[in-house]
């Protein structure tokens, strides 16, 4: 069975101004929407990020895989790293890690391979899970993602979610997250504003939701000095910290000084950085991400290696859609030693999506794994053609959380090893 055809379609939609060490989100939200059809008319679906220098590398690798067995994972990989070089890397936004050569590769070969795998389990009449070694559990369990935000876009209207920039206002919104969606642990984006405010919002939010395990990931805005104070200060409060300060070292600095587990989607974003993070005893939970880690088989050699290595997995959530949302599920639904509720950002999109409703959907925190062959979805053509209008007229081609920060705050600066 051949890749006969892959469409690539970017897609943007309506995002709140959301707050983090780098920025703010902008008002609209870019991904790029993958289709691989096969000879045998069966159609695979995968997403990925919206940038335009990410969409480019994407059609150059589509167009090297058009003809290649959709078996053939090695094979549709060695085309991609070749059509992507040796000398190109990235840093996806400033929030997944520093960037390089080998994360580019993985980051664009993911959709394809997402995609391949969906072709694979719908002509085997099976559920990509099953591909994966089967399911351990038949839900996964997801975690409400709190930020600190603005009402609204400057110049807009308030949104639903209203404005959070205080304990109070992150209480409310953690209510109305689990009120809505029945999650059963929290984690807040930090890094906005000074430590001991947050350590305050951390604490109003273990006695608002009493035995409900809680995280904090400032996204690398402290030092370790100050890393090492707030843990201290929030000792037998948090589940784990996540990225408190930058690199492997420093985070090796803190994990020797703290009680809590330190968890990275930063600091170990390739297989590289495996070795020296083990190592120096760096991080105790790896937040996997199936779309910068090269897709979901390469993620659960991860997820074996981190067994052996005795370090504990979540999952890593950037702004995403159902098809990542389909993918994630799966992949957590199959990684037995997965044993942190994940993180996803699917409220902050309010219902936006590209693809069939009543397939997914989050209740009592937890996605229930799709019954249908495949990613067990269904894309929405008419939903993918308003996505794809709002991409085209909405003037945004890159995510820049601090460039559009600077337009209301023109000194503001990314917060890194800042306090």
């Amino acid at each position: 069975m051949l890749i006969r055809e892959i469409r690539i379609t970017p897609v943007a939609f309506r995002d709140p101004p959301l707050l983090n060490a780098t920025g703010v989100h902008e008002p609209w939200a870019l991904r790029g929407i993958v289709e691989v059809i096969s000879d045998e008319g069966i159609t695979g679906l995968g997403e990925t990020y919206g940038d335009l220098s990410h969409l480019d590398r994407l059609c150059a690798a589509a167009r090297e895989l058009v003809g290649v067995e959709v078996h053939g994972h090695h094979a549709q990989y060695a085309r991609v790293a070749a059509s992507v070089g040796t000398d190109v890397f990235t840093d996806q936004h400033g929030l997944t890690g520093a960037g390089s050569n080998q994360k580019t590769v993985d980051a664009v070969f993911s959709p394809f391979e997402v995609a391949c795998l969906d072709i694979r389990a719908k002509a085997a009449g099976v559920r990509v899970a099953d591909l994966l070694g089967g399911p351990v559990r038949q839900e996964v369990p997801y975690s409400a993602y709190l930020f600190y935000k603005w009402a609204g876009h400057p110049g807009g209207t308030e949104d639903r979610f209203g404005q959070a920039l205080d304990p109070e206002g992150i209480v409310a919104q953690a209510r109305m997250l689990v009120g809505e969606y029945g999650f059963e642990s929290v984690k807040l984006k930090g890094g906005v504003l000074p430590p001991d405010d947050e350590i305050d919002t951390v604490l109003a939010l273990r006695d608002a939701f009493p035995g409900l395990p809680l995280r904090l990931d400032p996204n690398v805005a402290w030092t370790p000095q100050t890393s090492v104070r707030v843990g201290k200060a929030l000792d037998g409060v948090l589940e784990y910290l996540e990225d408190p300060t930058p690199d492997i070292e420093g985070m090796a600095e803190v994990a020797a000084q703290v009680s809590m587990p330190l968890a990275t989607n930063m600091c170990v974003v390739t297989h590289e950085h495996l070795p020296p993070a083990i190592a120096r005893r760096a991080v105790g939970v790896l937040l996997t991400d199936h779309h910068y880690w090269g897709g979901l088989l390469r993620s659960t050699q991860v997820a074996a290696l981190c067994e052996t290595f005795g370090l504990e997995l979540s999952m890593h959530s950037n702004t995403h859609l159902g098809i990542s949302l389909a993918a994630m599920t799966h992949l957590a639904a199959a990684t037995p030693n997965l044993t942190h509720a994940c993180d996803t950002h699917t409220p902050w999109q309010d219902g936006q999506d590209v693809i069939a409703p009543g397939s997914l959907r989050i209740s009592g925190g937890a996605v229930a794994l799709p019954d249908g062959p495949g990613l067990g979805i269904e894309l929405d053509r008419d939903a993918l053609a308003v996505l794809h209008e709002q991409y085209r007229t909405c003037g945004v081609r890159r995510r820049d959380d601090t460039g559009y920060m600077c337009r209301f705050e023109p000194g503001f600066r990314p917060r890194r090893r800042c306090w």
